[in-house]
């Protein structure tokens, strides 16, 4: 009678442990939600724009809530508009060394590192390094934003992904990057906020092209894209051609 009496306590108890959602080798509840899978690609798509606004997190994820989408309509409102200049006098070399180190006023400027170097480490996973170097990053594997696909790069494969400037030097130039300081030009060369890498046909695609004459091939992350020409636009006071206003702002549904 005793035993019987045991065993009906014991299966009381267990069934009121898996009413807590209690486990007997952990003692935690089971999440919910979001599986264990799904985090990992979150991450791998890297950071909305909008959670971003100096460029120093990793990647472009897709803004897809309509709140996230208004939030960058009201961004790119503010972004001022004039057309375009002449390119008269355009120079790579007007806006510094490529990837130099030697930059004042932006993020990871002066810390030893290419700022290529640097975007790759920022956005790539599975790093590996030139050997006694903590800088050259010689393989990893990223999420290019602009097609959408996960690529396995290696140096040997140098161009395979390239570092987009989101607004173009050209781009600046005629907007009236012309009548700056060289060392703000420098800054915006460099700057991780107008910078991606992404995949080098797409890069070359684009050329100096705006919103309006060139999109990544990826829709998903054209509202962010938009977004993240309007963080640049506004941080250095550049003015976007009312064509590319108009396309931002209807890419986050406007």
């Amino acid at each position: 009678m005793r035993s019987r009496r045991t065993a009906i306590v014991a299966t009381l108890l267990l069934g009121s442990l898996a009413l807590a959602g209690c486990t007997t080798d952990t003692g935690k509840k089971p999440s919910s939600g979001s599986s264990s899978k799904s985090q990992p690609q979150t991450a791998a798509k890297g950071t909305s724009p909008l959670e971003n606004p100096d460029g120093t997190k990793p990647g472009l994820a897709p803004v897809s809530s309509e709140a996230d989408r208004k939030a960058g309509r009201d961004l790119i409102a503010k972004v001022k508009t004039a057309d375009a200049g002449p390119r008269t006098g355009y120079d790579r070399d007007q806006f510094g060394p490529a990837w130099t180190d030697n930059v004042d006023g932006v993020p990871m400027g002066h810390n030893s590192c290419s700022t290529r170097d640097d975007m790759l480490a920022r956005d790539g996973q599975k790093l590996e390094h030139k050997d006694g170097s903590q800088c050259v990053v010689t393989g990893m594997t990223i999420w290019d934003p602009y097609t959408g696909k996960t690529v396995d790069w290696s140096k040997q494969q140098a161009s395979k992904i390239q570092i987009d400037h989101v607004m173009p030097l050209s781009y600046d130039w005629q907007q009236g990057a012309s009548q700056w300081e060289k060392g703000k030009r420098v800054q915006i060369a460099n700057d991780p906020l107008n910078l991606i890498p992404a995949d080098g046909s797409q890069n070359a695609s684009k050329g100096d092209s705006g919103p309006a004459s060139w999109l990544p091939a990826n829709t998903e992350v054209h509202c962010s894209y938009a977004i993240r020409w309007a963080q640049v636009s506004l941080k250095y006071q550049l003015p976007v051609t009312p064509a590319d206003k108009k396309t931002m702002l209807s890419l986050c549904g406007g």
